[in-house]
């Protein structure tokens, strides 16, 4: 079924758009929140609350692409829960490895997230993206969207881990540069 039909059955509020929206995207929303939280109970429900989200917001947005919309919200969802899960011991998990492998290129502030206008940061971030050559773009994304571990990320490109690794690290060095050079740290 097109993104289009499925967004038309939420506006409808045909409950078929739920299931339409599983079929098609329940294991993108899954191995986003899988690789975040490391738990298949709390990402099940984190993929759920999504549908209940993208149920509630249908009626007044249209998202334009329905796969960054859903991976957006799970993303969010799962970020959440795993703030909740770990409030007391702070670290661990991808999640915590990603946004301190980041960091650097941010300044070595303690939120990098908080301290920068996130509208400019992303829209800069974007640019730098676009500037990539698609397999270190996919790999970096990978890792820093999806929060995959580097192992996984070098096996589905056919690379070893410290190659993997090493392209990560020279593109987190070419993303502070990026963001020095735009006045951004």
């Amino acid at each position: 079924m097109l993104d289009s039909q499925i967004v038309e059955l939420y506006w409808q509020r045909d409950e078929e758009a739920i299931s339409q929206t599983d079929m098609k995207y329940g294991r993108l929303c899954r191995g986003i929140s899988n690789n975040i939280l490391r738990d298949l109970s709390d990402s099940e429900e984190c993929v759920n609350d999504t549908y209940l989200r993208a149920w509630n917001s249908m009626p007044t947005e249209r998202p334009e692409r329905l796969p960054a919309f859903l991976g957006k919200i799970v993303r969010n969802l799962s970020i959440s829960r795993l703030r909740h899960r770990t409030a007391d011991k702070r670290g661990g998990g991808e999640y915590a490895l990603c946004l301190e492998e980041l960091r650097d290129c941010a300044g070595g502030a303690q939120e990098p997230e908080k301290e920068l206008e996130l509208t400019e940061l992303t829209e800069h971030i974007d640019k730098f993206l676009a500037g990539l050559k698609e397999q270190e773009r996919d790999i970096f994304v990978s890792r820093y969207w999806y929060m995959a571990p580097v192992d996984e990320i070098a096996e589905r490109a056919g690379f070893s881990y410290s190659k993997t690794a090493s392209l990560l690290h020279r593109t987190r060095k070419k993303l502070e540069l990026y963001l020095g050079r735009e006045g951004l740290i």
